[in-house]
This record gives C-alpha cells, structure tokens and sequence, in this order.
C-alpha cells in the first residue's frame, strides 16, 4: 500500500517512536499541537512539517502591555427581581473571573444598558450608576416586582480553546493566554510583524497552520469554570468600541447592546437572524477577509503554504461566506466528528485541498487505563466513510499527543487501516463524479452560509434537542443525491433553482432552521406552493413550516402540502376521525424497516386527502400527500440511523416522482449502500455495520447478490 496524505502529531523527545508510526501509518507531514513542540530531529526527515500558528493569542508580553487591545464581548448579568426602587445587580454572579472581566475604561453609560426585563424597556443612564469595586449596577427608580438586567461590555482574559486545553490537561500554573483584538492599530502592526519575524526564524516549516485568525466562537464559562454558553457560530466575540463605531460608520446606523445580549439568547444560531444581526455578521467577515489576506500573503512570499483551521478563532472567516475565496488560503483543516462535518470540510470552495482530523483527540480523557479509543476511533471512521464516498477530503490526519497513543498497540493497528483505506479511497474515487439520483435542497434561515452546521456544537457533537433533526443532514451526507443549502431570503429574491427536485425543511418551531414567522409571508408560501404543484417534492421533519402560534387557523403553515398540522388546544373542540388505513405509499416508504422518530412531535392531526402512519402510542408519525403534480412528505422525526437514512432517500424519491430512479443503483439491505462512480467504470458496496450483510444489489438494471465481511468496501467494475 503507498503512503501519503496523512498527517500525524509529534512531540519533544519521541523521535523514534515517532519515525515508527510514520512508517505504519505511511504519513508524509507532522505537526504541532497546543501545548507542544517537535523535536529538532524530526526536521532531518523528509517530511512535510505543519506549524500551529496563534495570531491573537500566545503573547502574553504584548497583551499585558496593551489592556485596551483585548478581545471583547458583550455579556448580559443574571436576572434580578426588585423589590424596592433600590436594586443592585453584580454582574460577575455566573461567571468565570479569571475569563472575563468587566471593561470599566469605555464609558457604561455610552456604551452599557440597563433593562426592564417585565416590560423591555431600556432604564434611563440618569437612574443607575457602576461601583467598580463591587463589580455592580445600582438602580435608583427600580419598579418594584420588575425583573432587571445589565448587558455590560466585558474584557475576555483568558483564550477559550487554550482554557479548556490547559484545565483538561492539567496544565498547571502555565500562564493564560490573553486574546488581543486585531482591530486595534498597535495589535494590528504587532500581529504583522511578529508573523514576519516568524517567518524569517522557521525556514523548516512549510504548512503555517493558523488556529485560526482574529475571533474565537462565542463561548464563556461559569464560576466553576464549566461552559456557560457555547455557540460554535457565534459572533459574540468579535465586539470592541472601535468594531461599534466603524459598523455605524459603514452601515450608517448604530447597534445596541441588545443587538448582541438578545434577551439572553446571544444571537445563537437557532434564533431566527434579525437584520441587524446579518448586517453585523457581513461587517466582521468583510473586516476578517482584508486582514486574514494581508497574512496569507505574507506567507506566500516565504514560500510557504496558508492553511486555516475550521474552529477556535475562525468567526468571520466562515468558508461558505460572500468573501472568504478572497484570503487565498491553500487548505482548510477541521475536525472530523461525522460524515456531516466530514461534507462541512470536503464541499468548501476556493481552496486546494482540504484536510480532516479524525477522531479521537489523543487527549487524557480517552487515552487513559482501562478505556479502549478503538471504539471511538471505528465509529467515527464508519460514520465518516459514508460522506467520503460523496466527496472526498484530500488528506486525512490526527491531533494531539502522540505519546499518548502510542501506548495503545491495538489503536496503533487500527489507525494503519484507516489510512490505508482513506488511500485507497482517495486513489479510486479522486477528481470524479459520483452519480446521483436527486437534487435536493434543504431549506432554513441560514442557507449556503451555513452549508452543513445545522444543529451541531463543533466537531459533529450534538445537542440533545436535536437529536430528531440532525439526523437528516447526517443521512444526506452520505447519499446519492445532490445537496444544496437554501434560504428563505434566496426564494424570495430569486426563487427556487430549476434543478432542485426536493426540497427539505426541518427543525423546531421558531428555529432558524425551521422558519418562525417568515412563513407569514404571503410570497414564500405561494411561490413554494406552485412549485410543489408543478411537480415537485416538499418534506417538512419535527415542526416545519410552523409559526409560534397559529397563523390563519393553521401552525403548520403548508400544512395542505404535507397532509399534517399540529394540535395547540384551540380546536380540541372539533372531532378527528383516525380510520385511514396506512395507505400502499407509505408502506412502501417504510417498507422492512425500523424506525426511530425519535422524541417526535406531538399532538399531530392528519390533514383531509393525506394517507398517515400512526406509530407508538397511536402518535400519529408520517403523512404523505399529493399535491398537485408534487407531493408532500412530512416525518414527526429522523435521528441518524441506517434504517432512517434508507427511510428518507425513500422519501426523497417518492416525493420527486422518481421511485424508479431510486432502484438504479440500489442495495436492499439498509445496512449495505452503493455509490457508483460512471466516470472510472465503478461501483462501490459499503457494509457500514461492524456485523457481516448480505444484500440484493441492483445496478444499472442488473440484479446480483453481494455478502460482505464486517466494515468491508467492496469494489467492482460497472456492469455493462
């Protein structure tokens, strides 16, 4: 088997050990990680060597001698009830004092605001005053039984990443790095010029791995320093006095706090995006791109390559963006938690190649006595090979400390047959089009922006109210169908692109990802409507085109095209009559399969003309309609399993009138998938369990019979 295309960790003192996996696993490059430095004789390998590169972190002896140039954000205090027209609220309550800190050098009264929580009035800078020494807010005409809040401008002491590497390692007294922001015109000089010194003292180095620019993802931490507030997307991060002003100043008007606090919600990417919110989300990119390409240029000139990391201070420099093809970046590297993340790294345009870690991190909290990181190791492999089938990452590698997996022989192996694998993966499949049955769309408020980060923390981590929505971009990532990400304001500016075949909307009411009230507007349901009608498929999951409350007599705003709206007590009153039978086309959507709708959606009613499957409990689950020359599909829920991914490329077929599409290139079994590539004459058969399959295969028309071993790829020409 050849080498290449892998990149591994080393470390001080494991030379050796080091030359010996670089061997087993056929690596070509080696890289630091937080917290590490490699040896002096790695570098008389022949090998391509990375350098983790912190362009605001990491340099203590600047940031302390510059208080005003630390990052910002702005925080909102915890909810205080007054009980006299005399309340005072202390604004560190909550919060992790060696992180944040209030910023008592730009004017409270300018740049602060004091709030009315019982009636969302803002309370005049003349009836509160700051005590610095106590850290609080005192209010002198509160109204008594009103709940009140401060949202204040807060100074970020200690980078989040380095803080969560540093307290799960154990790290000791190491010094916290403190984040400057580079909108400051000393940091901005600072940042250049240490990069060219840099430059200058690391000829060895040819991949500048920057982890990441400017802005870290909004993520604060409590008392006890456990996370408080995580938004892997969020802007939260990126404020300062001088950002304020030069939005006014390019925008033309002036954002609030208020604007960044969001009653507590902090703009998290489930909240349908104001305006506002956009506008400011532009203005950082626009400011991130000129100031990223300033370094990526400086890099080029050493001769070096420019590759950005997918997470820890990468805000403003979303891949998917209106101008991140302007930085110039070579590669893009993240890490791998799912096959949906997997397609979030492979699909980035504008760059040359792109590059996974692969989990686990070798970090103590897995690689420690008595834990087995086999397990982890094969269940992100698995779930990530499905998307690489789609579309392939160009390298794939690991991250942490080597020395710690190398204390772990069976993983050792383990690692060896995924890279062979991805190899000879790479090498099949690599510069070619897999065919495709379908063009699909899914629909949220976020659309291309967002391509492939619905519902996830970071890394393909979850949260728990997802779990019956994230598995529908998790089963897409893997299939043979088309993918694109399309927003509400896309269909209202330019309408619904010719080629899409299905379109999906999924998610919680009042979630950016289902909708909220955009669906009051009279345009996007009729121009939705008579696409449908024309001929193709719309499948709403969880609560789809839903609004907070009912709007005309419906909460499911297209409930007509899904055949389902949803029960809010306010017509308890009117008689439902369950005596449909399932209907044929349902049964051949669910035809052998189990299903999981996950927590699901309750207190579902059918609408007239919809066959519908009631499921546990008599809940009802699934409906399907007609719709015109269209049909509606709708699914209360559809976490990631084999059998729910089979169950909505079912439905995808079904509803774009394609169901005989679907058996071109086919396998039976749901355990079992085929990916075709036409343009090198071959198919691939994935068994993705760890148990042996049988399947029936269909291919191109032709019928065979395929037994495969647990975890097996198996290759074969294309049947003539």
């Amino acid at each position: 088997m050849r080498k290449g295309q892998v990149t591994i960790p080393s470390d001080q003192d494991f030379f050796d050990a080091t030359k010996t996996l670089i061997d087993k696993w056929g690596a070509d490059a080696i890289r630091d990680s937080d917290g590490t430095k490699l040896d002096p004789e790695l570098k008389t390998l022949s090998m391509k060597f990375y350098s983790t590169y912190f362009v605001a972190r990491g340099h203590n002896e600047f940031a302390a001698s510059h208080p005003a140039a630390v990052q910002q954000l702005y925080l909102m205090s915890e909810r205080v009830v007054a009980y006299t027209p005399t309340l005072t609220i202390g604004l560190m309550a909550g919060y992790y004092d060696q992180q944040i800190q209030p910023n008592w050098r730009d004017n409270p009264k300018t740049y602060w605001e004091v709030i009315d929580r019982t009636t969302g009035m803002v309370v005049k800078p003349a009836d509160w005053t700051v005590d610095e020494a106590s850290q609080s807010v005192q209010l002198s005409a509160a109204i008594p039984f009103h709940e009140y809040t401060v949202s204040f401008l807060a100074d970020m002491l200690w980078d989040p990443t380095e803080m969560y590497n540093h307290l799960t390692n154990n790290w000791g007294d190491k010094p916290h790095d403190i984040p400057f922001d580079v909108r400051d015109p000393a940091a901005r000089d600072f940042i250049q010029s240490y990069l060219k010194q840099w430059l200058k003292a690391n000829p060895e180095i040819d991949v500048v791995r920057f982890t990441t620019f400017f802005y870290h993802f909004t993520l604060v931490f409590d008392q006890h320093a456990r996370e408080k507030f995580v938004d892997w997307l969020g802007y939260g991060g990126t404020v300062s006095v001088a950002a304020l002003k030069a939005f006014e100043q390019i925008k033309g008007y002036r954002l609030r706090p208020e604007d960044f606090v969001d009653a507590g919600f902090y703009n998290s990417t489930f909240r349908p995006p104001t305006q506002r919110y956009l506008d400011y989300i532009d203005f950082v990119q626009r400011f991130v791109t000129d100031q990223a390409k300033i370094l990526v240029a400086m890099v080029h000139s050493a001769d070096k390559e420019a590759m950005m990391f997918l997470g820890d201070n990468w805000i403003g420099a979303e891949p998917y963006g209106p101008y991140f093809k302007e930085i110039g970046l070579d590669a893009v590297v993240g890490s791998v938690g799912s096959g949906m993340t997997l397609r979030l790294i492979a699909d980035i345009p504008g760059v040359k190649y792109t590059e996974g870690r692969f989990l686990p991190y070798f970090f103590p909290d897995v690689f420690r006595p008595g834990n087995d990181p086999v397990i982890e190791a094969r269940a992100n492999w698995l779930t990530a090979r499905r998307a690489l089938m789609r579309k392939p990452l160009d390298r794939i590698g690991y991250g942490g400390y080597l020395k710690l997996a190398a204390q772990f022989p069976h993983f050792v192996d383990y690692v060896a047959h995924v890279t062979d694998e991805f190899r000879d993966i790479s090498d099949k499949i690599a510069d070619t089009i897999p065919y495709s049955s379908l063009k699909v769309a899914v629909l949220n408020g976020w659309g291309k922006l967002r391509s492939w980060q619905s519902f996830i923390v970071a890394h393909g981590k979850r949260y728990e109210q997802t779990y019956s929505y994230e598995g529908v971009l998790e089963a897409l990532a893997g299939q043979p169908v088309d993918v694109m990400f399309l927003s509400f304001n896309d269909i209202l500016a330019t309408g619904i692109p010719a080629d899409v075949d299905v379109m999906i909307n999924v998610g919680s009411v009042g979630t950016a990802f289902s909708g909220g009230d955009i669906w009051q507007e009279p345009r996007l349901v009729t121009l939705i409507r008579q696409w449908v009608a024309a001929g193709h498929g719309f499948i709403g999951i969880g609560e789809p085109t839903a609004t907070a409350q009912p709007y005309q007599g419906r909460r499911f705003q297209l409930a007509d095209v899904l055949g389902v709206d949803q029960e809010l007590a306010f017509s308890l009153s009117t008689d439902r009559y369950w005596d449909q039978p399932m209907g044929e086309n349902i049964a051949w959507i669910t035809k052998d399969l189990t299903l999981d709708f996950g927590t699901g959606t309750p207190n579902l009613i059918a609408v007239a003309d919809a066959q519908y499957l009631r499921y546990g409990r008599e809940q009802l689950r699934m409906t399907v309609k007609d719709y015109g020359a269209g049909r509606g599909v709708y699914i209360a829920g559809l976490p990631y399993t084999l059998d729910n991914a089979r169950l909505l490329l079912r439905a995808m077929h079904y509803a774009a009138h394609k169901e005989s599409i679907l058996m071109q290139n086919y396998a039976t079994n749901p355990n079992v998938e085929v990916h075709v590539y036409p343009g090198k004459g071959l198919y691939a058969v994935l068994n993705n369990t760890h148990d042996k399959q049988n399947s029936e295969l269909f291919l191109n028309g032709k019928h065979t019979v395929v037994e495969l071993e647990p975890d097996e790829i198996r290759w074969e020409r294309e049947p003539q």
